[in-house]
């Protein structure tokens, strides 16, 4: 047998992600992300991650007040072919009165939570963030009650992988004030 055939792929870029919108070749309900120019089919959210995506919500909007935005599952672009759609990403204040969907720039810390989806967002997005130099990532396990977060991007990947103890209080490197019990979080 020989060796497999490979065959040439259009890729689409932000900019004919964002036509094909306004087109109306999505369905209105129909989640997808663009990923390094490939359109990925989002899992429909289930009940463990519903509840973190409100817990983390309603825990971060107060506590990072004026100091950034929260944007809970809202895209980011990272030019030139994708635009993921975190879980919450915590974006520069200045973005508060924004009309353009952020960039990496904008990006003060993104959150994953990972409930069928570990491999994928451990192994493709996350790398992603790193490369367009999102400084810090996050990835919640609801399953298993495992935090990992992620800093020092790099080129390809972050430096610098911390796993916190379940009981232990975790804040983000650029917003130290802004504080998640993980006790709390799991209880």
């Amino acid at each position: 047998m020989g060796a497999p055939l490979t065959v040439p792929r259009r890729l689409i870029s932000v900019e004919d992600y964002h036509a094909m919108a306004q087109a109306g070749v999505f369905r209105e309900d129909e989640r997808v992300e663009l990923i390094e120019g490939e359109l990925i089919q989002m899992v429909p959210a289930g009940g463990p991650h519903i509840y973190l995506l409100n817990y983390l919500n309603a825990v971060l909007v107060p506590q990072v007040g004026n100091d950034g935005v929260v944007s809970p599952q809202n895209p980011v672009i990272l030019l030139p072919n994708s635009e993921p759609e975190p879980d919450l990403v915590i974006l520069r204040p200045d973005c508060r009165r924004s009309r353009e969907v952020p960039k990496a720039s904008d990006v003060l810390l993104v959150i994953e939570i990972s409930v069928t989806s570990r491999d994928y967002d451990r192994d493709v997005k996350l790398p992603l963030y790193a490369r367009y130099g999102v400084p810090e990532a996050w990835m919640l396990e609801p399953l298993t009650h495992g935090v990992t977060m992620y800093r020092d991007p790099m080129p390809n990947g972050y430096k610098t992988v911390i796993v916190p103890k379940p009981n232990d209080v975790i804040s983000a490197l650029l917003l130290p004030s802004v504080k998640v019990d993980l006790a709390d979080l799991w209880a």
